[in-house]
């Protein structure tokens, strides 16, 4: 399945520590990913507010979990389904 976005490569800045220190220590839920359904589009990674979905080596998402708030944007935005967000 073919992602419906059209996203123009870009820069991205990685996630710091805040004043309440990492989000991930106070957030609910957690994404959990299907490496069968990911079609690599990147999305997820354009979407995440935190900026904590990065590419492994094989280009597939990975979830910086110190940092992810646990919205679920990515969850939403996936166009095949590959993450869910579960409670932590």
């Amino acid at each position: 399945m073919k992602s419906k976005h059209k996203f123009p490569l870009h820069p991205m800045s990685k996630p710091i520590d805040g004043a309440m220190g990492k989000t991930g220590t106070w957030s609910t839920f957690k994404p959990v990913f299907d490496d069968k359904k990911c079609i690599k589009c990147g999305i997820c990674e354009i979407f995440c507010a935190e900026n904590c979905v990065v590419r492994d080596e094989n280009g597939y998402p990975d979830f910086l979990l110190d940092y992810c708030k646990g919205c679920g944007v990515c969850e939403v935005e996936c166009p095949t389904g590959a993450i869910e967000m579960v409670k932590k």
